[in-house]
């Protein structure tokens, strides 16, 4: 029975040592810089940087440990045999304070988990409609001032459809529908960002709106839709997938053919399939068909592992990813899986 529970014991033990493996050269104490990211310190301890929460060992004091700030110390221990960063509050702890008044204003901002700069501007820009039904359902433009059929910012123009007075609506115009390469099931609508604008009237279905902002001449049936509301968490933390996940790389938005480093792309996974926002997923280059000219078949080369994302904001049956890093270019329709 002994020799039972200690083989167990072992096991898990190597188990939990195999699952956050060191990587080799890493420091034992590392501060906190501007410019930093969860992944980019989580890489300098882990060959597996998305397992940076199975070592997070927070001091009691700290009131929010998920919250890393310029300044701050991290330490390198061992808790019961096992690896454990210990976060040391820097002596600014974020703020400074202002004399003669008693308030503290924020000095620095929490390191983000990504490079936010690289997705930013994107979010600004793309949305996803779940739905024909929703996005043919939406209050489009009826017309623009003096019957004109495009306008542009600081112009006028009617809407048809249920709007709240003065409300902030984005405008956009349909895009690629995307279909599921393998199972030809609809998964949703990019939507292109055309502008925004704020409701200033409202009469019956018929509203007038402001446009205080244009990417493009807005036209006659362009749909209407509330900004989304949620914002980018900085602070959520790296996870694997809780299911098994067997996806593709569907597209890239910026709309180019290779793939790499901080590109945004859309997967045809979403949370339906257990996707979170912080799902980490490992990217495979899809092998190549070759002849054979030994036997003159046929022969697919495997699949290569060629990088890793991050999911950063998910729909339905869709999701947005940023390339962390690559090995070799990506390009549409390489896989996605479990790390």
């Amino acid at each position: 029975m002994r020799k039972t529970l200690l083989v167990l014991l072992l096991l898990v033990s190597a188990a939990v040592h195999a699952q956050v493996q060191l990587k080799e050269g890493h420091p034992d104490t590392y501060t906190v810089v501007q410019g930093d990211t969860l992944w980019d310190i989580s890489a300098q301890f882990l060959y597996k940087p998305w397992k940076w929460p199975e070592i997070w060992h927070a001091n009691p004091q700290v009131t929010n440990p998920h919250l890393i700030y310029p300044g701050d110390r991290l330490n390198l221990v061992y808790i019961d045999g096992q690896p454990r960063i210990m976060l040391n509050r820097g002596a600014n702890r974020g703020t400074i304070k202002l004399s003669p008044k008693i308030r503290s204003v924020p000095m620095v901002e929490a390191i983000p988990t990504i490079p936010l700069r690289a997705i930013n501007s994107f979010l600004l820009s793309n949305r996803i409609i779940d739905t024909n039904a929703e996005f043919s359902d939406a209050p489009y433009v009826l017309a623009g001032n003096a019957e004109r059929v495009i306008s542009g910012t600081g112009d006028r123009i009617y809407v048809r459809g249920v709007l709240e007075e003065n409300a902030i609506y984005g405008i956009y115009r349909q895009g690629r529908s995307y279909i599921d390469p393998f199972t030809q099931e609809f998964l949703g609508i990019n939507a292109d960002d055309i502008g925004s604008g704020e409701v200033i009237a409202v009469e019956d279905d018929v509203s007038t709106m402001r446009l205080a902002r244009t990417t493009q001449e807005v036209r006659v049936a362009d749909r209407l839709f509330r900004t989304e509301e949620r914002a980018i968490n900085s602070t959520f933390f790296p996870s694997e997938p809780s299911q098994d996940i067997d996806g593709v790389i569907l597209d890239v938005p910026r709309g180019v053919s290779q793939i790499g480093q901080f590109d945004v792309v859309t997967i045809n996974k979403g949370t339906y399939d257990g996707l979170v926002e912080g799902s980490v997923l490992a990217v495979y280059k899809t092998g190549e068909t070759v002849r054979d000219r030994v036997s003159g078949e046929s022969v697919k080369i495997p699949d290569e592992r060629s990088g890793l994302l991050m999911v950063f904001r998910t729909y339905d049956k869709l999701s947005y990813g940023l390339v962390l890093n690559a090995s070799r270019q990506l390009a549409v329709l390489d896989k996605v899986k479990n790390p």
